[in-house]
């Protein structure tokens, strides 16, 4: 049987983890094995002892400790050393993303379509809660600057839900620490020439009352890495 591993970065998210976790833990993986591969980074509002505490065998969990904060590139770096399944997705800790969609997403790689399957949550028809017009320019500019450099047609480069074959996963090398990680990998998944299909998703974003951690400033990092990454390794 094939493995499914869900990597779940977690950074101060005490009022939702337990949550998330339950949801990842009885979704339908379309009948793949899964684990799920936590990893805390630094959290200082009762996440971690919350993870210190968990019935991993429950949750079919691996989790990991970073000592202080690193970034989430840096977590999800951690998370790729752990893995072991044939498809990898990764999972934010809050309740952005809704993994009843995992069948949806998992379709196409499982019947030999895609090597990499994105999740996007501006290609409509699915429910999308509105959110900051700031953020929404925002995401559609760094897709439009992915396809400028890229010369692909990604409509949500910037999105948590995607889903790769492992062998995809595992060539990357990841360099950044914080969000400036979705361009690297999205431009050294493009670089690797492998097929990539998008889906439609759900999406139930937060504001920055409700938790939220990324900020404008993050944009221009992820200029950067898209510009930097498309002439480097």
């Amino acid at each position: 049987m094939k493995k499914l591993s869900i990597l779940i970065p977690v950074f101060n998210e005490n009022k939702t983890l337990i949550q998330v976790l339950e949801m990842v833990s009885s979704a339908d993986c379309a009948g793949l094995e899964k684990e799920l591969i936590v990893v805390d980074d630094g959290s200082v509002d009762g996440t971690r002892e919350i993870l210190q505490t968990l019935d991993a065998d429950k949750y079919s969990a691996r989790v990991f400790f970073h000592e202080k904060n690193q970034g989430k590139g840096a977590a999800l770096r951690t998370a790729q050393l752990h893995a072991t399944g044939d498809l990898i997705i990764i999972q934010d800790a809050d309740l952005e993303y809704s993994p009843q969609e995992y069948p949806e997403l998992l379709k196409p790689l499982l019947e030999g379509k895609a090597d990499v399957v994105y999740g996007s949550r501006l290609s409509g028809g699915k429910p999308t809660r509105a959110f900051k017009f700031t953020h929404l320019v925002g995401n559609k500019f760094l897709s439009f600057l992915t396809n400028v450099l890229y010369d692909c047609t990604l409509t949500d480069m910037e999105t948590c839900y995607k889903v790769f074959k492992a062998e995809v996963f595992k060539k990357i090398t990841i360099k950044s620490n914080r969000f400036e990680f979705e361009p690297e990998i999205t431009a050294k998944i493009l670089k690797q020439g492998v097929r990539i299909y998008e889906l439609p998703i759900s999406y139930f974003g937060r504001d920055y009352s409700e938790g939220k951690k990324i900020t404008w400033k993050d944009g221009f990092g992820a200029i950067w890495a898209l510009i930097k990454y498309r002439f480097c390794d």
